[in-house]
């Protein structure tokens, strides 16, 4: 068997596909063997098989043992491998594997630990009960290549295996053993180094049950750390061994060995501390001056290393072990620095370092400042291996800039410290850097080393632009004769650093630089016509967006033709075929072009900037980024022009439907989705911001393809955007729609009425048809009755049809709204209409009003709202007995349970509601769109949402523990539910039109304050009161007192 399942592991591993998959059946034909788990195991153990078979072999097994081992595991198949006596064979046959004493098969010994771990979950420690203190004895007292395999057994078993109970039974023993390996520096240090990085996963465990075990975990920590924290401190303080050279890699001989080791050490104990900091910071205040030096120490020690491997050299990075362990210099570098920066946060640490500043009175030159900014200089030169791959593609060096790669380096984590020490000590930063960049210019240092105190600038300048925060005139005019060093130099990064920060700077700086941002924004413009290197080209574009900001329209707007002539004739340097994979490239230009556009909208249709626009969209459909820029740059062209005059909006749609009707054409040649969705789109922004009427011709020239578009196509977001073009255009313009006539001699409205029918069908899904309940409302309205006839009933059939199978929120509103707008001004014609149609055998009065009812409260956009709530209370004023006798749903039922509610337990127990009157309904409906008189605009909702969680606040917060010195972490100012509650407020996660429920809309806030006060007045409105809740009560008390 065992020879057949060789044969079967290594065809698993073929390229072809056939007798891949053809072998991966049959593997899982071999699950009810029950010799199938134990073949695997011996398959995997024995040594004259390759290591790529052993491995798999384990791997099959691990799939095998998530199908078959346990019911626990979420991939059980039902196939319950049940045989005691062998489980028993596998787990000891694996477990002996794990423990081998073999040093040379680290990645089969992994492998076997993981699949350790995964029948641990299961059988641990039940039946399994000898697990444990054979892996702690073999920690204790086994070889060094038995002790590999233990530990990773043992940091498997701490991560998945287990439960709160087992772990504080073993925790002392366990970390103890541990702490046994971590200092005998007769044990190789890479095994150390696994050992601290056991005791790292430790701190999940403690800090799972911190909250409901403080003071016991508190105590229990403090005693493990008090041994632990100077072997850290000690281990940080070591010397690192010399670098192995390329040779000694290649060969992995023992100076490698013993360099990957130290460092892979040195960062686990590292690792740890920051642990230690997030869980129980209070335990590490009392070292934190001791942690600092230390650190700061080694980074200097260790700075010459780094910049002979890989500022200098080429040396690869970022690179980790068969067990997961980091063992480069610069993961090392990386997290020492975030250690720094977070040791500059511990109170005992800031207070040493600001009497010391003091001590010094006003000079910064020469302090610790300075000494700081020096190293952070040194680790943020840029790499031999970036400038590579900078040189090879702008696009990365765009995205570093941009701030959204994922990225991070020892460059960016000192562009960290700078920011975090700007916010700490506002002035001394800065100075202390132009103090230190004078100094490199005076003693003619590297041209990284420049580039880099320039790159420490920039990082410092972008958080003072997000804070809304200047720099000092002194210091800003301090920095004009390095920029203008900079922009002159040889080096094309430093020459691009130049005009970054000189951009950067002018935007910082409010007035101070006025005199000469011009004379930097032209040669700016210059670069990007002239300079050789892309690298400045495109530094130049993204630095002009920083003048556009700052400098005055007087300024700006006379060199808005220069830029966009600039921006086109540098894209028209770029290989067509590359700009498919330059997005950071793209959204580059466009954001300048963007804010170039907007400086002055009425000149972009005689100076090229919507032709580049469009050439930019054309090119940058597929990335969503792009085109929702340049769909969001469109609107405020459109919107502008479209206020200056009906002349100027006719000349903007002669010179764009062209383009669009263009788009149109060549998506449909080539198939190209992306292009026609943004084309639809761009149409849509346009016909919204049309004007009344639409320019002679408009929608003969779109009408055509549009009726193409949305009677062939499938695609929901093209399906969207070309109905909403069609609902605009009616609303802006109805007798040119209707006067339109398509090929076959079909007039507009039937046209659209065929369209509306087709995306009424349930065969459109609800997220395509979602603004189809918009146009027929527009159809309802412009054309009336007269010009519909039997169409109209027909047409309101449709829509409640549609209605009562519908699912998604926005479809669903959009429907709703149909009835709605006829109900602000003929609600007993609704209602008496909706009573007489049969849906499914239902009342149509029932389904739509049911409906109406439990989504209303979900709607979205001020105009919407408002409509609904001016319809329900005509409704409601009817007091028809035909809606009263209908009952709907009401509040949520709680359950009778203390249980905590599981996933499962809530697909057994679905949330159930009461019934009630409609008309009950519909006034618990007015009462939530009722703001609070006393929340400023907000809503009960989102004051609930913007409370803070009592226990977020705590001593053990991110922070280190007695920091009063009013020193705000901008990264835990605000909690989460805070933010999400401000965005809504101020409408920041959409238009007012169309975004969330958030802020006030005084004209329909005084309609149902207008409303209440009047039913007050009711007979029989205290009846319904006295069926609100308390809650819904005290609101329109409130009112009331108001």
């Amino acid at each position: 068997m065992e020879a057949q399942l060789v044969r079967l592991l290594d065809e698993t591993q073929l390229s072809q596909e056939g007798p891949r998959k053809n072998a991966e059946w049959q593997l899982k034909q071999q699950y009810s063997n029950t010799d199938f788990p134990l073949a695997l195991t011996n398959i995997a153990a024995h040594n004259d098989i390759p290591i790529n078979t052993r491995q798999s072999a384990l791997l099959v097994l691990k799939t095998f043992v998530q199908a078959c081992w346990s019911p626990q595991f979420d991939e059980f198949n039902g196939q319950l491998f049940a045989d005691e006596a062998r489980r028993a064979q596998v787990r000891q046959a694996l477990l002996d594997l794990a423990l081998s004493g073999r040093d040379d098969e680290r990645k089969v010994k992994s492998a076997a630990s993981l699949v350790v771990s995964k029948i641990a979950t299961a059988d641990f420690p039940d039946d399994w009960q000898d697990l444990l203190p054979t892996v702690l004895n073999v920690i204790g007292t086994g070889a060094d290549a038995q002790l590999r395999g233990a530990l990773k057994v043992l940091g498997e078993l701490v991560e998945d295996c287990f439960n709160e109970e087992q772990f504080f039974k073993v925790a002392r023993n366990l970390v103890g053993v541990v702490h046994e390996v971590a200092v005998n520096d007769k044990r190789r240090p890479i095994l150390r180094a696994l050992a601290v990085s056991v005791f790292r996963s430790c701190f999940d465990s403690l800090e799972m049950v911190l909250e409901d075990h403080k003071a016991a975990v508190k105590s229990f920590a403090e005693e493990i750390l008090a041994n632990w924290i100077p072997f850290f401190i000690s281990t940080i303080r070591s010397a690192l061994p010399p670098a192995a050279s390329d040779e000694d890699e290649q060969d992995d001989n023992e100076a490698f060995e013993l360099h990957r080791g130290a460092i892979a050490l040195k960062l686990q104990a590292v690792k740890v501390l920051m642990r230690i900091r997030s869980v129980f910071p209070s335990t590490l205040t009392a070292h934190s001056q001791t942690l600092f030096s230390s650190i700061w120490e080694e980074l200097s020690r260790l700075l010459p290393q780094y910049y002979a491997l890989y500022i200098e050299d080429d040396r690869q990075g970022r690179l980790e072990d068969a067990d997961g362990l980091p063992y480069t210099l610069d993961f090392l570098v990386l997290e020492e620095l975030d250690f720094l920066q977070a040791c500059l946060r511990a109170p005992p640490v800031r207070k040493s370092l600001e009497q010391q500043l003091q001590a010094r009175g006003a000079t910064v030159e020469g302090s610790w400042v300075t000494e700081l900014i020096k190293l952070a200089c040194g680790y943020s030169q840029i790499t031999t291996e970036e400038e590579g791959l900078w040189d090879i593609d702008v696009n990365i060096f765009l995205s570093e800039e941009a701030n959204v790669t994922a990225n991070y380096t020892p460059r960016t984590a000192c562009g960290d410290l700078m920011v975090k020490l700007g916010e700490w000590l506002n002035a001394a930063s800065v100075e202390g850097l132009l103090a230190y960049t004078r100094s490199l210019y005076t003693t003619n240092a590297s041209w990284k080393l420049k580039e880099a105190a320039l790159y420490l600038l920039s990082q410092i300048l972008s958080d003072y632009q997000d804070v809304e925060k200047k720099i000092g005139a002194e210091a800003a005019k301090g920095y004009v004769d390095f920029i203008q060093h900079a922009v002159q130099e040889e080096s094309v990064f430093l020459r691009a650093r130049g005009y970054l920060v000189a951009g950067s700077l002018t935007r910082t700086s409010g007035d101070a630089l006025q005199s000469v941002a011009a004379n930097f924004m032209q040669a700016s413009l210059q670069a990007i016509d002239h300079d050789s290197s892309d690298i400045v080209k495109v530094s130049c574009i993204r630095a002009l967006q920083y003048y556009l900001a700052a400098l005055p329209p007087s300024v700006t707007v006379p060199k808005q033709a220069h830029i966009i002539s600039a921006l086109s004739g540098y894209l028209d340097t770029q290989d067509i075929n590359d700009l498919t994979d330059s997005d950071d490239l793209l959204i580059a230009i466009i954001e300048t072009l963007r804010d170039t556009i907007l400086k002055d909208t009425s000149r972009c249709l005689t100076n090229g900037g919507l032709d580049l626009l469009f050439t930019i969209a054309s090119k940058g459909a597929t990335n969503f980024q792009i085109a929702l820029m340049v769909a969001e740059t469109f609107e405020e062209v459109a919107s502008t022009i479209s206020a200056i005059g009906a002349e100027q909006y006719a000349q903007l749609t002669a010179r764009v439907v062209p383009s669009l009707n263009g788009a149109f054409d060549v998506a449909t040649l080539t198939e190209e989705n992306a292009l026609a969705n943004l084309s639809a789109e761009l149409l849509s922004v346009m016909a919204e911001n049309g004007t009344t009427p639409m320019p002679p011709g408009f929608v003969n020239s779109v009408m055509p393809r549009l009726n193409r578009l949305l009677l062939g196509s499938q695609d929901d977001e093209l399906l969207r955007s070309a109905t909403a073009a069609i609902k605009h255009m009616l609303n802006h313009d109805p007798d040119q729609v209707f006067a339109f006539h398509d090929q076959a001699g079909k007039g507009g409205l039937e046209v659209v009425l065929i369209i509306i029918d087709r995306l009424l069908n349930p065969s459109v899904v609800d997220n395509a048809a979602s603004e189809v309940g918009g146009l027929a409302a527009e159809v309802v309205e412009k054309a009336g009755s007269e010009r519909l006839g039997p169409y109209l009933v027909q047409l309101l059939r449709a829509v409640a049809v549609r209605l009562a199978s519908a699912e998604q929120a926005a479809f669903i509103q959009s429907l709703i709204l149909v009835f709605a707008r006829l109900s602000m001004t003929a609600a007993q014609d609704v209602v008496t209409f909706l009573a007489d149609t049969q849906i499914n055998g239902q009342s149509g009065l029932n389904v739509v009003i049911s409906k109406w009812l439990e989504n209303s409260i979900n709607f979205a956009g001020y105009d919407d709202i408002r409509q609904n709530i001016i319809a329900l209370t005509k409704l409601y004023t009817l007091h028809d007995p035909r809606l009263t006798q209908i009952m709907v749903k009401g509040d949520l039922l709680a359950p009778k349970t203390d249980r905590i509610m599981t996933r499962s337990r809530a697909r057994a127990q679905p949330d159930t509601y009461s019934s009630i009157p409609a008309q009950l309904k519909i006034i618990k409906v007015l009462v939530e769109e009722l703001l609070s008189p006393s929340a400023n605009g907000t809503s009960a909702r989102e004051l609930a949402a913007a409370e803070l969680d009592p226990d977020e606040d705590d001593d053990d917060g991110d922070e280190w523990e007695d920091d009063g010195d009013g020193f705000v972490d901008l990264g835990t100012g605000m909690s989460k539910s805070q933010l999400m509650a401000f965005g809504e407020v101020e409408g920041s996660f959409g238009d007012d039109s169309a975004g969330g429920r958030g802020g006030r809309d005084d004209e329909t806030q005084k309609y149902l304050e207008e409303f209440f006060r009047a039913q007050a007045n009711e007979p029989g409105f205290a009846d319904v009161f006295a069926n609100l809740r308390e809650e819904e009560r005290e609101k329109l008390r409130a009112m009331g007192d108001a």
